[in-house]
């Protein structure tokens, strides 16, 4: 699909994964932005192109991209085998849970289902896979973030603006971040609205206070405000990378010396093709592994490109042995629902008063 789009389109594209203006009227100020870097187009043509491209499949939705570990509760990885003869069985199981976010089948002679469980208390994580083991028959491995060095999924195509570097969030009202880890109920109301994307028209804010009865300023400084404390990663239109060509998902996995782990997170976060980089656990005896870094490509080959530039930034280091890391590729989603924030976020909500308001 994507050698379909247009010069317009890959600009769109390219630009406004991050950054848009968080502002009563943000077409206006995303297209003269567009203009300034060679790109024609006024408002009401960007606002039909986000609005095409988000029914054309080319974007998962257009709007904040809510970050839930910082709106409550917790989400852990977690790494289970399924036996060949049972695995469709098996992921019907583990699928069945609420909790169980992303699920994927991936290429290991023993690790080959990898899910996400999300609960609205991080001790209702171990009851999780007790269950999943009772129901299954199989043991669970639980990875939960140590660190995180980055988080910044975007998929840049061929054309204009290929470096994605529009950024346009000092628009709007002026805020004020806070260090108030709770949501106030408006607050709540206000994620779960947005948490499935803006509506897609020339005034996305005004037609959220409408549904939610609240004052457009507010909720301009709310989401601008939750920018920038870190509750929303950021605001955009959010690709389909699959429908944009990026086919190959590759999760590199390292057994990274320990002594060097706060060095080589950094160095790995700033190639621009890894979109996530974590520290997690080893598993003695099982998993080795305790660095994750995820690479995208458009093709085995850029794919195994990427992996082989990762190498080379962790040789600078320390000495990488082939034993010392391994890819994972998916070959099957097997749940892919996203991560709800309706029960997270009400069980990190309080009264303004109690919040400190």
């Amino acid at each position: 699909m994507s050698e379909d789009l247009s010069r317009v389109d890959r600009a769109v594209v390219n630009a406004f994964q991050g950054g848009f203006p968080v502002a009563e009227r943000p077409f206006e100020p995303a297209a003269a932005a567009l203009r300034d870097r060679g790109v024609e187009i006024d408002a009401d043509a960007l606002f039909e192109r986000v609005r095409d491209l988000d029914d054309e499949g080319v974007l998962t939705r257009f709007g904040a991209l809510i970050n839930a570990e910082e709106i409550g509760g917790a989400a852990t990885l977690v790494a289970m085998h399924a036996p060949e003869d049972r695995y469709d069985e098996v992921a019907e199981q583990v699928n069945a849970y609420d909790a169980v976010a992303h699920n994927y089948e991936r290429e290991h002679p023993h690790l080959n289902m990898w899910f996400v469980v999300s609960v609205p208390d991080a001790d209702e994580v171990e009851e999780v896979l007790a269950a999943i083991e009772d129901d299954t028959g199989q043991e669970t491995y639980n990875l939960p973030k140590q660190q995180e060095f980055r988080v910044e999924a975007k998929f840049l195509l061929d054309g204009p603006i290929s470096d994605g570097d529009v950024d346009l969030s000092d628009l709007g009202p002026d805020v004020t971040p806070t260090d108030r880890q709770s949501l106030t109920p408006a607050e709540l109301d206000l994620v779960l609205e947005i948490q499935d994307g803006l509506p897609i028209s020339p005034t996305p804010y005004r037609d959220v206070t409408e549904t939610l009865g609240a004052d457009v300023e507010w909720v301009l400084s709310t989401i601008k405000r939750f920018n920038a404390e870190g509750k929303v990663r950021r605001v955009g239109v959010i690709p389909n990378h699959y429908a944009l060509g990026y086919t190959e998902n590759g999760m590199t996995v390292w057994d990274v010396p320990d002594e060097v782990v706060d060095e080589v997170g950094p160095a790995v976060a700033s190639l621009g093709f890894v979109t996530h980089c974590y520290e997690r656990p080893r598993h003695e005896g099982v998993w080795p592994y305790n660095f994750f870094a995820m690479t995208h490509g458009r093709s085995e080959a850029e794919s195994a490109e990427r992996v082989q530039q990762v190498r080379e930034k962790m040789d600078e280091f320390w000495d990488v042995a082939d034993e010392d890391w391994d890819t994972l590729f998916s070959t099957r989603i097997l749940k892919k629902t996203g991560i709800r924030m309706d029960e997270r976020a009400k069980a990190n909500t309080v009264e303004p008063e109690e919040a400190g308001d």
